[in-house]
């Protein structure tokens, strides 16, 4: 009885280096093929943002007036105290309120006998001076108490991500983002790694909720009419091949690199991987592309990493993981020469086995 093993490809979990990288040095390549070494990382760093929108980025806070300013649609409550007996606005008390003034889109206030002020950009004392020179034409003799309730343009919006979202006036103008978050109640815990997302003037920024939290310059001021949501970190990667596990990583912090990336899979399969292959597959958008040093000459771009010396681990850990990337641990080719080595060494005590049986 004779038994033999044909030329075959034998079944692995993951994909050799050379049969995934050699098809970009083809006459025609589909795709270009990219070697992470330290001097190479200063270059691809420069590269495009992929994968996920990329957001304004976040500002360091700075120093503001302990004061608000009126802005429009804020209102305001004046009442006029004045003691003479034949006044103009009172009827023998003391005291005159005015109806509710809401500053209007010109940034002032209709008074009765004085006609409008502007009062936009101005405190509540500095708008209080201005009502009352401008009564004392009327009424030499008044005094005004002025009195202003923050409307939209001195308020803050929190959408969604806090125990109670809501609206909230600005008491000055150094209110910080997390004094805000406080009073909607805090971020919910049950948000995997929140971010802060903050829509001002027709921009976004966003930044995670933990960086806020670890650098107060970070904690900036928020604006009037600023929208605040926190949101759930939606940054993703793929792990695949000889890893320890196979899965999709979310990102565990604002910038994740391929040590990062490696370690978040449970690390190397050590009897499976190829420490010389480890691919990160990236596709660039096709306004993204530049020959030459600036940007990648194709759409679709594989980065080679090899672990096994120094060069290439410091390179791993400059080379950033970019939302929706593909790392791939390619398998080591011994693994499947020792594969093919345990087959044939079956067959030959099989084979032994039965020439002794039919002896």
């Amino acid at each position: 009885m004779a038994l033999s093993i044909g030329a075959c490809s034998l079944p692995r979990g993951a994909a050799v280096q050379r049969e995934v990288v050699n098809q970009g040095s083809s006459e025609n390549p589909t795709f270009q093929v990219v070697e992470v070494t330290r001097a190479a990382t200063p270059m691809i760093s420069t590269w495009p943002y992929t994968g996920y929108e990329e957001h304004s980025t976040w500002f360091h806070a700075d120093r503001g007036p302990d004061s608000s300013v009126i802005q429009t649609g804020d209102r305001i409550d004046v009442v006029v105290w004045d003691n003479q007996e034949n006044s103009l606005i009172s009827d023998g008390t003391k005291q005159t309120p005015i109806p509710p003034l809401t500053v209007s889109s010109s940034g002032s206030v209709f008074l009765p006998y004085v006609g409008d002020v502007v009062v936009r950009g101005l405190t509540a004392d500095s708008a209080r001076d201005r009502i009352q020179r401008k009564m004392e034409m009327i009424v030499p003799a008044a005094q005004v108490q002025v009195q202003v309730s923050p409307g939209r343009n001195n308020s803050v919006d929190v959408a969604s991500g806090v125990g109670s979202p809501g609206r909230f006036p600005l008491e000055n103008r150094n209110t910080r983002i997390m004094s805000v978050l406080a009073l909607a109640g805090g971020v919910n815990s049950a948000l995997r790694h929140p971010r802060v997302r903050l829509q001002r003037n027709g921009q976004v920024y966003e930044t995670r909720v933990e960086s806020i939290l670890a650098e107060p310059s970070m904690n900036i001021r928020v604006q009037g009419g600023d929208q605040i949501a926190i949101v759930e970190d939606a940054r993703s990667f793929t792990v695949l091949g000889a890893s320890r596990e196979q899965k999709l990583v979310y990102f565990e912090k604002e910038r994740m690199n391929a040590l990062d990336a490696l370690s978040a899979a449970g690390g190397l399969n050590p009897g499976r991987a190829d420490p010389q292959g480890i691919l990160i597959l990236r596709e660039y958008h096709p306004r993204d592309l530049t020959p030459g040093p600036r940007g990648p000459d194709m759409q679709q771009v594989i980065f080679s990493v090899d672990m096994t010396n120094a060069d290439g681990l410091f390179a791993a850990r400059q080379f950033q993981i970019m939302p929706n990337d593909t790392l791939m641990a390619t398998e080591s080719p011994i693994t499947a020469a020792q594969t093919i080595m345990g087959l044939f060494g079956t067959v030959i005590g099989v084979t032994s086995s039965v020439n002794n049986l039919s002896n």
